[in-house]
């Protein structure tokens, strides 16, 4: 679990730098009709790790009782403090994760039937991790199309050349 550990610590870093460039002024501005909003794209990326570390918890979730409309924020302060406890609760649980459960199987349920299972850690490095890089890729996009500069995630940006 150490290693999951270390990955959300090094990867919170780059998702803070992007979350601090949403600008207060567009959280209700949406690239397309089918899209979140950038407010509620910046809020679900804050939450992500949190939700998906409390749903790994459980031995089996029915997606029948998730909630799929994600909400929006009131301000770029309660993204920041989303993100805040998001990570406070996922360092929590990862540290208190033994072998054993992080080796058991999860389930996804929908309305009683199975639609996946596979281990927890497996859960959570897929579900909670590279679900949270994929919107996080999302976000950059976003952020062009409002002309705010992308900050670095791995490497240089348009933007931003950490190397120069």
């Amino acid at each position: 679990m150490e290693a999951l550990l270390n990955e959300l610590r090094q990867e919170a870093e780059a998702t803070k730098r992007l979350l601090e460039r949403v600008p207060e002024d567009r959280l209700g501005w949406r690239p397309h009709p089918k899209s979140m909003t950038l407010g509620q794209l910046a809020l679900h990326i804050a939450t992500i790790p949190g939700d998906l570390s409390r749903l790994a918890q459980l031995n089996e979730f029915d997606a029948s009782n998730a909630n799929f409309e994600p909400p929006a924020p009131e301000s770029k302060m309660a993204i920041e403090a989303a993100m805040k406890k998001s990570l406070d609760d996922t360092t929590e649980h990862l540290g208190s994760l033994g072998a054993d459960q992080a080796g058991a199987t999860w389930r996804l349920t929908l309305r009683g039937k199975e639609v996946f299972a596979m281990p927890r850690f497996a859960l959570l490095r897929s579900l909670m991790l590279n679900h949270w890089y994929h919107h996080r890729g999302q976000l950059t996009v976003y952020l062009r199309l409002v002309d705010i500069p992308v900050p670095v995630i791995y490497g240089k940006t348009a933007d931003e050349n950490p190397f120069a």
